[in-house]
């Protein structure tokens, strides 16, 4: 079916039309203002997340959305978090890809003897891997207070706020072993059951903050000690990726570590990073030679 018999069936079966001009200009703005490549494949991710602000907005078209978009100057919040938010995919679950775990906790009992260890999850979705990384570390150092720091960042703020709130269905927790799910989480009651929360001590090791990636300034100086940004990068193109890495690269001690996602490999950064095990990454040479250099 050629594109403009696909739009007149979209004329027919849906509430808007999302012309291949309108797909572009999406396409162009998320990759300008997130960094996100969206392929032909996502048209329909596109039309379902977008429709939802053309009804909130009482628009009558994409086309009246993207120039609405574009008339906005300010260009860090308002509609354009919003249209960020809506084109952003968020799938997590507590322990997700487990084998980095143990690897994450042996990292920081070898290098924490003496100073605070500094963990950043750069992509917090609604927060099941910070929590993750902080479980893991309570149970490493048996306290609720271990010498560690963890930011976790997201460009999602309604995700991100999720996270700050800790809540979630019980069944996220169904697959935890009994002895972590009391540990760490409360159980609602009444109104609120069927629900779990984050215990507070939980939560009061994580700091959270907004950040998108392109960003010219990032919150944080470094050094850090493991750097998580897992299933991710599959959303940038390489050269935006290269971009990323480099600088996580001036953030990361000689000796830090970065977690990617089981989907994700950075051969064409081998200069940056080499691999150190199953998605998990170390400075390659000249990268650690520039870190020791920063000391």
């Amino acid at each position: 079916m050629n594109t403009q018999a696909a739009q007149a069936v979209e004329q027919v079966t849906r509430e808007y039309v999302l012309t291949e001009r309108d797909f572009e200009r999406v396409r162009k703005l998320i990759h300008e203002h997130a960094g996100i490549a969206l392929s032909q494949a996502k048209r329909d991710l596109v039309y379902s997340r977008l429709a939802r602000r053309l009804r909130a907005l009482a628009l009558d078209s994409f086309e009246e959305y993207l120039d609405r978009l574009e008339a906005d100057e300010a260009n860090d919040g308002g509609e354009w978090q919003e249209f960020t938010n809506a084109l952003t995919t968020n799938l997590t679950a507590f322990y997700r890809e487990p084998h980095h775990f143990p690897l994450l906790a042996e990292h920081v009992e070898r290098i924490a003897a003496g100073r605070t260890a500094m963990l950043w999850c750069s992509a917090a979705s609604t927060g099941e891997e910070p929590y993750t990384m902080a479980m893991t570390m309570v149970e490493l150092f048996g306290s609720f207070t271990p010498p560690v720091k963890i930011l976790a960042t997201d460009v999602d703020t309604n995700v991100l706020e999720k996270a700050r709130w800790g809540v979630y269905p019980a069944e996220r927790v169904e697959k935890l072993p009994d002895d972590k799910a009391k540990r760490f989480f409360l159980r609602g009651k009444g109104e609120n059951a069927g629900q779990v929360r984050v215990r507070p001590e939980l939560r009061e090791m994580i700091l959270f903050r907004q950040l998108n990636l392109l960003d010219a300034a990032w919150p944080m100086r470094g050094p850090l000690d493991v750097i998580f940004c897992r299933n991710v990068m599959i959303y940038f193109d390489k050269p935006t990726q290269i971009v990323i890495l480099e600088r996580f690269a001036k953030l990361l001690r000689p000796d830090g570590l970065l977690f990617a996602g089981h989907s994700e490999s950075f051969h064409h950064a081998a200069h940056i990073f080499r691999t150190r095990g199953k998605t998990v990454y170390e400075l390659a040479p000249v990268a650690r030679a520039a870190a020791e250099a920063r000391r």
